[in-house]
């Protein structure tokens, strides 16, 4: 089931930043995520540091966002990808560091697979550095297939992350 688009639908996105001044470009895309449409409910888990996952590289800031949202999965990659953009993202070969990395990870109750979009984000499920943070802001959240993100981020906890200790502010 999808959520048509005038509807708004709860979505979660990924934050990440390993380039740069993280803490800033992530401040920066939080403002801007809070400026898209249906935004102003935006809430933010803390701030986690991370090693990179098959990739090389300095530590990640990670967090997640959730938002309401009338966009509809497509309209809002699209605006996440233009966010990445703006702040400098480029993709010279896969799990490149990034200044700014936005990943969609769930969009209300939709399920997709396509070539661009797959929802929800097919290794969410595995990965600590947005489920972690993911629980924070939904620990109750059922993954279809997988199950309770408290349950599925208590099962990772091999793969290190910590609080940065940063603020948002």
């Amino acid at each position: 089931m999808s959520a048509v688009q005038g509807t708004p639908a709860r979505a979660y996105v990924g934050l990440g930043a390993n380039l740069g001044d993280a803490p800033a470009t992530l401040r920066a895309a939080a403002r801007s995520l809070r400026a898209l449409p249906g935004g102003a409910t935006l809430r933010l888990s803390r701030l986690y540091r991370t090693a990179p996952v098959d990739a090389g590289g300095p530590d990640y800031l990670n967090a997640v966002a959730a938002l309401d949202t009338p966009l509809g999965p497509v309209e809002l990659l699209d605006a996440l990808q233009a966010l990445e953009l703006a702040h400098g993202r480029e993709r010279p070969y896969r799990n490149a560091p990034r200044t700014l990395d936005l990943d969609l990870l769930l969009h209300g109750d939709t399920r997709l697979d396509t070539a661009r979009l797959v929802l929800p984000h097919p290794r969410l499920h595995e990965r600590a550095f947005v489920l972690v943070p993911l629980a924070e802001l939904a620990p109750a959240l059922e993954l279809p297939g997988h199950g309770p993100v408290h349950a599925l981020a208590a099962a990772i906890r091999d793969q290190a992350i910590a609080p940065a200790g940063l603020d948002w502010e």
